[in-house]
């Protein structure tokens, strides 16, 4: 195991069996990191799998890596720190990225798009490369998946991000780019739908034909999540009173609902999905917390079948 401390969401470990997980929850519960099965050794490589799929492998081949997690009532794969033989960090990624030469187009475009960001005077090193750039099985078909790792420069990097697209740096995304998004994605929403809200954002673009996201990830981020009993699902509507939370990990929706005061998303679909002063319909499980209040929280799965944020327009909406 690397000997330098600390884990974060977005980073990935390695098992001495090869399992590739991205970790959820850098903080460790019980002695384990909480994360997602995302790749498994095959025929001298590595294969990709879908939340049900690594929920499957695990529960066949090691179970020993699920355990109930107390904070999150959910049985989820939990790698035990003593188990834990590789660490890989998206900033490490960056520095080899931008210290060498690219071995394929892809790396060749995150080179050029983390170009575009530093020419307008952001700190590279509060970004970072997850994901498959990350592993290095990256295919001409990958997305550039990136992490910024404080507030300020990721908003800066959002304004980046529209303004390049506007003036040609960054391709305009045709209404195909975001149906194939959108298709990969397994949204509830209609595409329309979800089309309105994501072209508002700014944490998705596209460089030369491929797709890169920005995710948002902050130390300590999980450390304010209490336990909650689970209360059964639940559609509302209700205001949102403050999003200073909608691009964190989870996303945070504080909202005037008189009994549910907070939406919480744990899938990148809904992240910055709506603002300060917007009427929203979200779906989802309501957890009771110990004061009494309650939340929703959507995205139980990686892909939350059934669950959604969405803006309300208007009244008839």
């Amino acid at each position: 195991m690397d000997s330098e401390p600390g884990f974060l969401p977005k980073d990935f470990i390695q098992t001495a069996e090869g399992l590739r997980f991205a970790v959820v929850d850098g903080r460790p519960e019980d002695g384990r990191l909480l994360c997602t099965l995302r790749y498994v050794p095959l025929a001298g490589g590595l294969r990709k799998l879908s939340t049900a799929e690594a929920m499957d492998f695990l529960q066949e081949h090691r179970p020993a890596y699920l355990r109930r997690s107390r904070r999150l009532d959910a049985v989820l794969p939990a790698v035990p720190l003593e188990c834990i033989a590789g660490h890989l960090r998206p900033r490490d990624r960056v520095r080899t990225l931008l210290a060498g030469t690219s071995r394929d187009a892809i790396e060749a475009k995150a080179r050029r798009l983390l170009g575009v960001f530093a020419g307008e005077g952001l700190d590279l090193k509060e970004f970072g490369v997850t994901g498959s750039l990350l592993l290095g099985t990256q295919t001409l078909a990958s997305d550039i998946d990136l992490v910024v790792y404080a507030p300020a420069t990721f908003d800066a990097a959002r304004t980046v991000v529209a303004e390049a697209t506007a003036d040609g740096r960054l391709d305009t995304p045709t209404e195909a780019d975001w149906r194939k998004a959108y298709e990969r994605r397994g949204c509830t929403l209609a595409f329309e739908d979800y089309l309105w809200h994501e072209r508002r954002k700014f944490n998705t673009g596209f460089i030369e034909g491929t797709k890169f996201d920005l995710t948002l990830v902050l130390p300590g981020s999980w450390d304010s999540f209490q336990a909650a009993e689970k209360r059964g699902s639940l559609i509302l509507r209700t205001r949102v009173t403050d999003d200073r939370g909608a691009f964190e990990s989870p996303a945070r929706y504080l909202t005037d609902h008189p009994r549910v005061g907070q939406v919480l998303s744990f899938t990148h679909t809904y992240v910055g999905q709506a603002r300060t002063g917007e009427k929203i319909e979200a779906s989802g499980q309501v957890e009771a917390l110990p004061d009494g209040s309650e939340r929703l929280i959507v995205g139980s799965s990686r892909e939350a079948p059934g669950e959604y944020i969405r803006v309300l327009h208007d009244e008839t909406d």
